[in-house]
């Protein structure tokens, strides 16, 4: 049986209920009036929670997921949704996904997909016949300072050890992270171009998972890696991984991990992530994502999860956001341009 079908069931099984107990003890006028009441008082918050389908579209592990199942549980806990299913669909930084979901999903009002910084990226160096034009904004969500990290035995103490490594042999010098084009990409970029490096030779590995890219870490494949806090967290804690720099303006509450910027180098940049809807959905299907979105956003249960994650709130929604889209993809793609990572 299908939702809708289950909850006329229900209604007509409370109608007939209440009629029956009714009737004995009231007049008719009364039972209806009475009856009505209670289904005008019980059908709003049955109607008003969704059952959502959410893609990430990266593998398991990464930011993208953490933020999926993030909303996931939110969602339900707030009481905006019924149900969230999440489904991961990896692959070239999300090109794989969008289009899919572009494809796929077009005019459904109960699907999402989340995405940000990378996915602006990805598209641009992939020359992707599918762009975020195509979806239709939601809200922007978080944003997460990244970090660099090494393997707690590398000789690389600090962020000037890794600058002068990469001055003296950028090849030598490898970097995991996300997907290519993304925002650890782009920072590895920009660490070569702030120390005085070529930053159009960085020898950059991507990986579609952050588990993948984590494990070639501890394993010594790479000189260093790339990521949000939230991704590598657990193993500098632990003493797995040593942090060399963060690119906030100041260093984190509570936290001894220097920024770049107090050790000369200058790496300002942080990763942003978002939600949107598919194409060709209606503008009353707009307005109940994003009020759901925006309800959610507001949840005790939301910000919980971002303390435990150490995102930043950075919720725009609407237009706002829509706007701001468009202007990030205008950026983006010209610091990839100015790097060498997408051509003219």
């Amino acid at each position: 049986m299908r939702p809708n079908d289950t909850m006329r069931q229900l209604i007509s099984n409370v109608r007939t209920s209440l009629e029956n107990a009714l009737m004995f003890r009231f007049p008719a006028r009364l039972v209806g009036a009475a009856v009505a009441l209670t289904l005008a008082a019980a059908t709003p918050s049955l109607a008003q929670q969704l059952e959502l389908k959410l893609m990430a579209p990266a593998a398991p592990g990464g930011g993208w997921d953490q933020t999926a199942r993030s909303m996931q549980q939110a969602l339900v806990a707030a009481g905006v949704a019924r149900s969230v299913q999440v489904t991961n669909v990896p692959g070239a930084g999300g090109s794989v996904g969008i289009a899919q979901f572009v494809n796929g999903a077009k005019g459904d009002g109960n699907q999402l997909m989340v995405n940000g910084f990378v996915m602006v990226g990805a598209l641009a160096m992939n020359k992707s016949p599918v762009t975020l034009e195509q979806v239709t904004p939601i809200a922007r969500l978080t944003e997460e300072i990244q970090v660099i990290v090494v393997p707690a035995n590398s000789p690389i103490k600090t962020a000037q050890d890794l600058a002068a490594a990469v001055k003296a042999d950028i090849a030598k010098v490898t970097f995991a992270g996300g997907s290519a084009g993304g925002v650890d990409h782009v920072m590895a970029a920009l660490f070569a171009g702030a120390v005085g490096a070529d930053a159009k030779k960085i020898n950059y590995i991507p990986f579609s998972g952050g588990g993948e890219s984590l494990a070639a870490i501890l394993g010594g494949k790479v000189t260093a890696g790339i990521s949000g806090m939230s991704e590598y967290e657990g193993q500098i804690k632990s003493g797995k991984l040593r942090a060399i720099g963060v690119t906030s303006e100041k260093r984190i509450a509570g936290s001894d991990i220097p920024t770049f910027k107090e050790q000369g180098i200058d790496l300002v940049i942080a990763n942003w992530r978002s939600v949107v809807a598919p194409p060709g959905i209606t503008a009353e299907q707009r307005k109940t994502l994003g009020d759901a979105v925006e309800k959610m956003v507001k949840s005790d249960a939301w910000k919980d999860i971002l303390k435990q994650k150490g995102w930043e709130d950075a919720y725009l929604g609407g237009d706002a956001f829509a706007d701001f889209l468009k202007k990030e993809t205008v950026r983006v793609t010209d610091v990839l341009r100015s790097v060498g990572l997408v051509k003219s």
